[in-house]
């Protein structure tokens, strides 16, 4: 009974550091803090109480899992692949909070071991010249190769990765999915944003 009390507690403390030490203060998306908290002690208590039972760990954690996993598919706002890393994070967090059947230290290093996976692999300065960003062309491009050259060009960067969106040849419009590295001094904006950007005609 200690030991789970203190599993609880390891488990809530580690889920503010990843709500309030690492995502809000990267991310700034007041809407999901209380998602991330809410996943994870909603897990931590029912896996918990079925563990308890003679359901059985397996039953529990399983639900657990289905019930998560249908919140994120039938979400009604649109989450970017590092807030559903952050979903996940919270629920594993939750998990391993439940287990009573293993070792404090093991639960705790294993949670301690994700707040590390997160904060590295989500750190600013990781491919930080990377960008993806929506732009509209106002000229259509229909050459892959000359389109490829005017992004270079407009954005000064190299891109590695191009694909058309919607061409429109009666307006003259091309709206492209970007993904490039910045190589000079072009002004820097939000990844993923989008952007109207002219081309030279």
């Amino acid at each position: 009974m200690l030991s789970q009390l203190v599993l609880f507690a390891i488990d809530i403390c580690a889920v503010v550091l990843l709500v309030f030490g690492l995502y809000f203060p990267r991310h700034r998306r007041r809407d999901l803090v209380v998602s991330f908290l809410g996943v994870n002690i909603g897990v931590l208590a029912v896996a918990s109480a079925l563990n308890a039972t003679d359901t059985g760990a397996g039953l529990g954690l399983g639900m657990a899992l289905f019930g998560v996993l249908s919140i994120i598919r039938l979400r009604s706002t649109e989450l970017d692949q590092h807030e559903v890393a952050y979903y996940f994070s919270a629920l594993a967090l939750g998990i391993l909070g439940a287990l009573s059947t293993t070792s404090v230290w093991l639960s705790a290093g294993l949670m301690a071991l994700i707040l590390v996976v997160m904060f590295l692999g989500d750190h600013r300065r990781l491919f930080r010249h990377y960008r993806h960003q929506i732009l509209v062309l106002d000229s259509a491009f229909t050459d892959h190769v000359a389109l490829v050259a005017h992004l270079e060009q407009l954005l000064d960067a190299r891109v590695h990765a191009v694909t058309v969106q919607r061409l429109d040849l009666v307006n003259e419009t091309t709206v492209v999915d970007v993904r490039y590295a910045r190589t000079g001094r072009a002004p820097i904006t939000e990844p993923g944003a989008p952007a109207h950007a002219g081309a030279h005609r």
